[in-house]
């Protein structure tokens, strides 16, 4: 079988490393440049590749193409294909076609990393053999090639989840819906949900399908899921401020780094995963208190002059925003902007007048933040990079704040991605840390 590979990024190394295993003949091909570090494992592992082009004549050759989720389905070289009949699936369903190991899917437009790393700890943390990918860590395709698992728990995007066929999670979590993405959905929400619920394609009887009671756009399309697919509703009610309940078990997150409502209610989830995998509440105790929050997710960088930085450069949206703005329990610096993705900040206004006493802009064009705030009658200071944000905000910012990183846009007019910026911001406060802890020394010799 030929087989083409459209990316070579995580995701398209790990399906060629598997199609090779599995015998294919296998051409890589990528429109930009290919990491250094791709590119020699491809080299390795003698798997021929292209960078900087698509030939679509050897393309169109192929069997079989699994592209790169972020290619969208309407670029001309998919249709092409697509024309010659030829299947376009992502590494997602490729990779499930050579396990059988149970699957956990989970999906949602926030939250998904938070949940998929959480119960992933829980999991290891009961002793269980697991395998987290999808859209977070090693690839699924390689890691069956490098380290199969006994299960896995994945991270689904609406883009990887567009190129499913076949692929059927035993557990599918739908956490929530918002509008996210709507350039690919043809600026349809409606689209972009029956996305999210191809997570339940191919569920049959029983499968289990995890849902949040008070979405009104998960609850709308719930009929979506096949019937025979056992039905459970997550809901907010069973939040008590410290404490949550899952199946009549009381679970106390006081001692956990899972700050706000919304990672109580990720927490809900990932227990009633847990539990669905038969861990002990025990265990399940242990793993909340132990869990490390991920990167860039209210991630607590440092506490500078009694005032804490956080980083959630992963909040692209105004839901994300929204959750981080209610997290916070001091007054609030707010660091936001970028790449606009058609914003609407009316669900952030009372918010903003309630909890921010500034705002620092960290983008090319932040004219729509200052339209939306500027008659708060707070300030509203404009930076374009990460270093002058941390700056900016320190002079703002006096004992018993807190600087949050929390943008509500794309990163890519000043950064390579929100990795990076975060990355940067928090750069850009541990050398503010070494700089206070210099001056105080010297002060200490004068």
């Amino acid at each position: 079988m030929k087989v083409a590979i459209l990316g070579a990024g995580e995701s398209g190394v790990g399906a060629a490393l598997l199609a090779a295993r599995e015998g294919a003949e296998v051409w890589v091909s990528d429109k930009g440049k290919i990491a250094d570090h791709y590119k020699e494992e491809l080299v390795k592992n003698g798997l021929p590749y292209e960078e900087g082009q698509h030939t679509w004549e050897k393309i169109t050759q192929a069997d079989l193409v699994i592209k790169s989720p972020g290619i969208p389905d309407k670029v001309a070289l998919i249709q092409a294909l697509v024309a010659k009949g030829i299947p376009v699936i992502s590494e997602i369903e490729w990779a499930s076609r050579y396990t059988s190991s149970p699957i956990i899917g989970i999906t949602g437009s926030n939250g998904k990393t938070t949940t998929t790393t959480l119960l992933n700890h829980l999991l290891i943390t009961a002793g269980m053999e697991v395998g987290m990918a999808g859209n977070v860590g090693k690839s699924f395709a390689r890691q069956l090639v490098e380290a199969p698992k006994a299960l896995y728990v994945l991270e689904l995007s609406s883009f990887q989840l567009d190129g499913i066929d076949t692929f059927k999670p035993n557990l599918a979590l739908l956490l929530n819906i918002t509008a996210d993405h709507l350039d690919r959905y043809d600026y349809q929400l409606e689209n972009y949900i029956r996305s999210k619920f191809r997570i339940s394609l191919n569920q049959a009887s029983g499968d289990q399908f995890l849902y949040f009671q008070e979405d009104p756009n998960t609850m709308a399309f719930l009929s979506l899921v096949p019937k025979g697919v056992e039905l459970k509703g997550i809901s907010k009610t069973n939040i008590q401020s410290k404490t949550v309940v899952a199946n009549g078990s009381t679970f106390d997150l006081t001692d956990t780094q899972l700050r706000g409502a919304h990672n109580a209610l990720n927490a809900l989830f990932a227990i009633h995963a847990a539990q669905y995998l038969e861990v002990s509440t025990a265990a399940i105790q242990a793993g909340l208190e132990s869990f490390q929050p991920v990167p860039h997710r209210l991630e607590s960088v440092a506490t500078i002059a009694e005032v804490e930085y956080i980083n959630d450069s992963k909040a692209t949206n105004v839901d994300a925003v929204f959750y981080a703005l209610q997290a916070m329990e001091k007054p609030i610096v707010w660091v936001v902007g970028g790449v606009d993705k058609g914003n609407d900040y009316q669900p952030l206004l009372q918010l903003v007048r309630d909890k921010v006493k500034a705002i620092v802009c960290l983008g090319v064009d932040n004219q729509k933040i200052i339209d939306a705030f500027g008659d708060f009658e707070i300030p509203i200071k404009e930076t374009q990079d990460a270093a002058k944000a941390v700056q900016v905000s320190r002079d703002l910012s006096v004992p018993g704040d807190v600087v949050l990183l929390s943008p509500a846009c794309a990163s890519f007019d000043l950064f390579k991605n929100y990795l990076d910026r975060g990355d940067q911001f928090r750069e850009a406060v541990l050398i503010t840390v070494s700089y206070t802890h210099l001056r105080a020394h010297e002060t200490e010799a004068d």
